[in-house]
């Protein structure tokens, strides 16, 4: 058996502690961590814990990790977006290939100069382009490249960000604002940007319109307090009362069905209800004590520790426990992209956080065939309508919903393929996923300015300037 690859964390947060770190774990002959930075201190001893890294492998800052030259065939960057190009720049230079979470970068001179220092220091840059990776959207492109749909006319593709979710990470969480982060477009789009970039080739021109419609202080009911836990009036009617979806999981259980977070929804009760006889309970049954310490997103996000009275304390003190008609967001809550591919075809990108449910959606309208796909927690399909015959086929792409449709997963053993085999130009390379970035900056750049039409060459021409 070959000797696993070996890798150095910067950033153990959500990302690198659950998404790819947990790689690793799963598939020990494959990768190996063996060093870690992350200036939160409690996250660094998680990550150097579970994957067994010694005291001294273990730094508050990138830079003292990356002062230690090339330890590792590879590098993780999973920081917050505004923290990637400095610690990838400095990686690639001290020899690593490296994969980067996305979006590459929050300017697009930043992100030039990422995909700059790759091809110089002829290292690799795979970006976390996750949704190439899964077997749902894998199916699509094979089915669109094959011809069966025949010559495509016209796109329509969905991101429908659940209410829930458009909460947590855009009102209250990380990418509320984009003075802080990215715009939500780039945060959250640069996936989708990336999967018609993929199927339909380079776009000649778009333009774009959205605004902040409703998480905004005027829409706030009179007296709602700054904080949920702040004896709130409006508790019972209000979907985004942050109890119920970090303590009690509604808004999850709602959408994903989990038998896991069923039951830590159950526990949590009766944790917060009668913590005496959940003591006796855990130490009776074992598999009540595994979901007393379930760690899954959102919650990860909230604490560090997971039982009940962690996540209330939490609520109490940090953002996630904000009204989110008091917070400091200013990211849309709707955006749509027009775009005019190349090809002559038409599409266009519904982006919003006001979904019912969780999940990705599409129809691709051909000469031959109407494809409509469906990518959410609780399911995976894709339907094929053939004009000639008139006959439906549906297709349920293998593989699981969890971990971005299995991206996740996918994405870390094609990285690890990748370094093993020597391939010069991943999948999702720095350079091929330039072109998604470019797309969502000049969405962004043509709705601050009222919906003008950005003319791409001339896009691209400006940028290559910076080149």
């Amino acid at each position: 058996m070959s000797k696993p690859l070996e890798a150095i964390m910067i950033g153990a947060g959500n990302r690198g502690y659950d998404a790819y770190g947990s790689y690793a774990l799963q598939h020990p002959d494959e990768l190996r961590f063996v060093a870690v930075a992350e200036p939160h201190e409690e996250r660094r001893a998680r990550f150097a814990q579970a994957h067994g890294i010694s005291p001294e492998r273990q730094f508050r800052t990138w830079e003292d990790l990356l002062a230690l030259g090339q330890i590792a065939d590879a590098a993780l960057v999973c920081t917050l977006d505004r923290m990637h190009v400095e610690p990838t720049v400095a990686a690639l230079e001290a020899a690593y290939d490296v994969l980067l979470e996305k979006p590459m970068a929050t300017t697009v001179g930043d992100c030039v100069r990422l995909v700059q220092t790759a091809e110089r220091t002829d290292r690799i840059l795979m970006i976390c382009h996750v949704l190439r990776y899964t077997a749902f959207f894998s199916k699509v492109h094979e089915i669109i490249a094959s011809g069966r749909l025949g010559d495509i006319i016209t796109v329509e593709h969905r991101e429908n960000v659940a209410y829930w979710h458009m909460a947590h990470s855009y009102v209250r969480g990380n990418w509320r604002n984009s003075q802080l982060e990215s715009p939500m477009i780039l945060a959250k789009c640069c996936h989708d940007m990336d999967i018609l970039f993929w199927n339909l080739g380079p776009v000649k021109r778009l333009g774009s319109f959205g605004s902040l419609i409703h998480y905004r202080a005027e829409k706030a009911s009179p007296g709602a307090p700054e904080r949920c836990t702040d004896g709130c009036p409006y508790e019972e009617e209000c979907p985004w009362y942050a109890p119920r979806l970090y303590l009690e999981l509604i808004p999850l259980m709602r959408n994903a069905r989990h038998s896991r977070l069923m039951r830590e929804r159950l526990v949590s009760s009766l944790y917060l209800d009668h913590p005496s006889l959940t003591k006796l309970l855990r130490q009776l049954i074992p598999p009540l004590d595994a979901a007393l310490d379930y760690r899954g997103w959102p919650i990860s996000v909230i604490s560090e520790y997971t039982t009940p009275e962690a996540r209330r304390r939490a609520l109490e003190t940090g953002p996630y426990g904000r009204c989110i008609y008091h917070c400091d967001n200013n990211v849309v809550d709707n955006q749509t992209v027009n775009m005019e591919f190349e090809s002559g075809v038409t599409g266009v990108l519904f982006m919003h956080g006001h979904s019912h449910e969780e999940g990705r959606t599409m129809r691709y309208d051909g000469t031959q065939a109407t494809l409509l796909g469906r990518l959410t927690m609780t399911s995976s399909e894709i339907t094929i309508h053939d004009h000639l015959t008139g006959k439906t086929e549906t297709i349920v792409p293998a593989g699981t919903l969890y971990g971005h449709g299995g991206g996740d997963r996918e994405l870390m053993a094609a990285f690890v393929r990748t370094l093993r085999e020597g391939q010069a130009e991943p999948l999702t390379s720095a350079r091929a996923s330039l072109e998604s970035h470019l797309m969502a900056f000049a969405a962004e750049q043509s709705r601050l300015k009222g919906g003008i039409v950005i003319e791409m060459d001339a896009y691209r021409r400006e940028v290559e300037r910076c080149e």
